[in-house]
């Protein structure tokens, strides 16, 4: 990928450093709130602990606790909370903590968030960021590994991104703070750790596009947040089997990309979806949908879905046979016939 642009603010420019995904995270709403006051941060443990997986770590002691603050135990009274700021002008990032402890809140979610500013014909923005870590590969038990995207997808009013490295998940951060509707920013938990060489602040694609990680012309595979890893390990793998395959990064769930996905597919002519959620009714239900409607006549072959399977998050002994790797995903583009 070429160079970035740094963002636009009054943020110095900071020497390259080695930073995690977490680490990218945390600049990210550390800078958002030194430019702009009406930032706050409140979630469980996201104040003097500075979070479950340390993404808010330092940022209580550096901006106090009326700008960082732990809540209670209580996820439909921290977006409930959240509105109620954001209608009187405050920008509220908060967080789930895990996955699935996000359902609680899912009816404020989905009734006033999603809803509010169409329900006042414009007059009230919720300019609201709810960070959701998410999926597995982290040894994690059930109700902390779930990929929740579809329900979130599903739901009009919502911006849902995910991004699967440090460079973007910083500068995916910052727009999704600045932006005036709300934001379900999914964080792959399992990529936490990853690294890359960065000189902050760093702008990446915007919010809302798509991005091809490497070119190939057999197919498009396509993945987002935590799959991204997984589908250019495949790209690698596959060249051993005379195969070509191009590798896209969503970064943006919803709203869809069409123009960067759609391209790619009418290139290649074949397409598979990658993601860790289980197939039916799954998010790559909708992603084959859209892409067979806009691209049909192009298309060789059906496009493929490589998940998780259809049950619960399994435990952590079994987690290693439920997530898609690269043999399995090769596995299942060996089905097709090819001329």
């Amino acid at each position: 990928m070429s160079p970035q642009p740094t963002l636009d603010t009054g943020t110095a420019v900071r020497p390259p450093d080695n930073l995690t995904m977490a680490a990218a995270l945390n600049a990210a709403i550390r800078d958002a709130m030194v430019d702009d006051p009406s930032i706050v941060l409140f979630g469980e443990d996201v104040g003097p602990l500075g979070g479950v997986f340390r993404v808010t770590d330092g940022l209580y002691a550096e901006f106090g606790e009326t700008r960082v603050s732990d809540s209670p135990l209580a996820e439909a009274g921290i977006v409930g909370t959240a509105i109620g700021m954001a209608m009187y002008g405050l920008r509220p990032v908060v967080e789930m903590q895990f996955d699935a402890f996000s359902y609680p809140a899912f009816q404020q979610i989905v009734s006033h968030v999603a809803k509010m500013r169409n329900r006042t014909r414009g007059k009230i923005p919720l300019p609201i960021v709810i960070r959701i870590p998410y999926a597995g590969d982290i040894g994690g038990v059930e109700h902390h590994s779930d990929s929740s995207e579809a329900y979130w997808t599903a739901t009009p009013g919502l911006t849902v991104v995910s991004p699967s490295n440090p460079a973007d998940a910083y500068s995916m951060l910052r727009e999704a703070i600045a932006s005036d509707d709300p934001v379900i920013f999914m964080e792959p938990k399992s990529r936490y750790w990853s690294k890359a060489e960065l000189a902050l602040p760093v702008q990446t694609e915007p919010l809302n596009r798509a991005v091809v990680l490497r070119e190939g012309t057999d197919v498009t595979l396509i993945a987002y947040g935590p799959t991204v890893k997984t589908a250019l390990a495949t790209a690698v793998q596959a060249v051993a089997e005379g195969l070509s395959i191009e590798v896209i990064d969503l970064r943006s769930l919803s709203p869809f990309d069409d123009e960067t996905v759609g391209a790619s597919v009418r290139k290649t002519g074949r397409a598979a979806v990658v993601h860790e959620a289980a197939q039916f009714g799954g998010y790559g239900a909708e992603v084959a949908a859209r892409l067979t409607e806009r691209n049909f006549f192009y298309l060789a072959a059906p496009i493929l879905r490589i998940t998780g399977f259809d049950i619960p998050y399994p435990s952590p002994k079994l987690e290693e046979y439920f997530l898609p790797t690269p043999d399995r995903i090769l596995s299942a583009l060996s089905t097709w016939e090819w001329s």
